[in-house]
């Protein structure tokens, strides 16, 4: 991981802008409508995805946004780019291809931006905002997926390490062609894959907001805020 000064939540602004309030159901108020304007203090104290994968076996993404300032950041976001790709083939209505499937996203993370997924509350000084994915390799060869993190979600916010910068990274790694091997357990529920245990979380956990939260369903995986 490294940083990098792309722009990516600039671009990832401008195209929610032009869709519009359309792009989130139609909801009478937008989302960073009091979205208050300076600099937040933030550092990325965790960003992790496994480097060697498999086609077609599920991984994690987890990036973890710290408040290092003394005042609430609005909205922490994060764009990821490189989930999907170009493909070179002038036959295709659209050449938008998955690079990985998008199994589950942040709970509640959901933004009218694209590739921007939102804490969706102020994060309190000294607090940990947590962002976590599931995913499945489905192109192989080598990947590149890119992150910036935001306050807020139009720009005004404006999230900033220690540098200045709105804090960035790169996940660089590739995909084997080689399927994992897969079976399941003799309890019914335990996924072995290639001598790596998944087991199915329970749903019924109540959720706490000093916590990472438990997934409550198939398209939500946790996130969560911790000291």
């Amino acid at each position: 991981m490294r940083e990098r000064g792309s722009k990516l939540l600039v671009t990832a602004l401008a195209c929610g802008a032009l869709t519009g309030l359309s792009a989130c159901g139609g909801d009478s108020k937008r989302q960073d409508a009091d979205e208050p304007t300076g600099n937040f203090e933030v550092e990325v104290t965790e960003a992790e995805f496994p480097k060697k994968q498999k086609l077609a076996k599920n991984s994690q993404m987890v990036i973890k946004v710290k408040n290092t300032g003394d005042k609430e950041v609005p909205n922490v976001a994060v764009t990821v780019n490189g989930f999907t790709f170009k493909k070179n083939d002038p036959t295709l209505a659209d050449p938008t291809r998955p690079a990985f499937v998008v199994n589950s996203i942040p709970r509640g993370s959901d933004t009218a931006y694209v590739n921007t997924y939102a804490f969706g509350k102020p994060l309190k000084p000294g607090r940990t905002a947590t962002f976590k994915w599931r995913v499945t390799a489905v192109k192989p060869g080598p990947y590149k997926l890119a992150y910036e993190v935001a306050g807020g979600l139009n720009g005004k916010a404006k999230a900033v390490n220690e540098f200045g910068r709105a804090p960035t990274g790169l996940f660089i790694g590739s995909v084997s062609d080689a399927a994992p091997n897969s079976r399941v357990g003799a309890d019914g529920e335990t996924v072995i894959t290639d001598g790596e245990k998944e087991k199915k979380e329970p749903s019924n956990v109540q959720p706490s907001q000093d916590a990472e939260l438990p997934p409550t369903g198939d398209n939500e995986s946790p996130s969560g805020e911790t000291p």
